[in-house]
């Protein structure tokens, strides 16, 4: 089984840090008109805003922790690890396609939709097939299956989790008054989830670790073959 690195840890744990301190510094800078609730996280980074380039800055880094975290999450499997990649380039392509001040951008809205499906269906796809060089029987925990956060009613239940957040979003966003609220709730629970991914994979390995038997040792007493030095004859 490999191991998660380190750095893999922090930077899981960024993605959650960063959204949440992006949006509240960037959203400080904005004009007293902006609500946090009502407005959505791409106007802190769109036409017209104050300092777009703090939330830009921040969704770019988003976006290349989700791009680490499916380099080194093996555990995954390789479906998810591809979904949580393309949800990562998808982050850092909505700076390319900043939302307007006024009216909307198809561009926009299809990078943003691209994002939040991959990012919200990426747990479900390592319930549905792991690697050969995973195998459940040996990926994982000392039981025999994989990593808790890889279990299939978890990882299905996260996914079905994620998409009504981004159910919701929907809704608001086609008529509500809580858009902003809405937004932040689901990119939260998304960007949350690799840490738990990373954290559950790292204790897993850690248990595979303390049940392999120990490496055989030389016999330090072992006879010496005839005509050998120190054999006597």
């Amino acid at each position: 089984m490999r191991a998660v690195p380190s750095w893999a840890v922090a930077t899981a744990a960024a993605a959650p840090v960063l959204l949440v301190a992006g949006w509240t510094v960037a959203g400080a800078r904005q004009p007293p008109g902006y609500d946090p609730v009502r407005d959505t996280i791409s106007e802190l980074a769109g036409d017209g805003a104050t300092d777009s380039w703090l939330m830009a800055g921040c969704l770019a880094l988003l976006g290349c922790c989700y791009l680490g975290t499916a380099l080194v999450l093996h555990a995954a499997g390789l479906p998810s690890r591809f979904l949580l990649a393309v949800g990562g380039a998808a982050t850092i392509a909505l700076i390319a396609f900043p939302r307007p001040q006024v009216g909307g951008s198809p561009a926009h809205g299809t990078v943003a939709t691209v994002a939040v499906l991959a990012l919200s269906l990426w747990p479900a796809g390592s319930a549905l097939r792991l690697p050969r060089a995973v195998r459940r029987g040996v990926a994982a925990s000392p039981a025999g299956t994989p990593p808790w956060a890889f279990r299939q009613p978890v990882a299905l239940a996260v996914t079905a989790v994620l998409l009504v957040l981004f159910g919701w979003f929907v809704v608001e966003v086609t008529g509500g008054s809580r858009t902003g609220l809405a937004e932040r709730v689901a990119a939260t629970a998304v960007a949350v989830w690799p840490l738990a991914a990373v954290l559950s994979a790292r204790r897993a390995h850690r248990e595979w670790l303390a049940r392999q038997p120990d490496r055989p040792v030389a016999d330090p007493a072992r006879p010496v073959s005839p005509g050998r030095p120190g054999a006597g004859g």
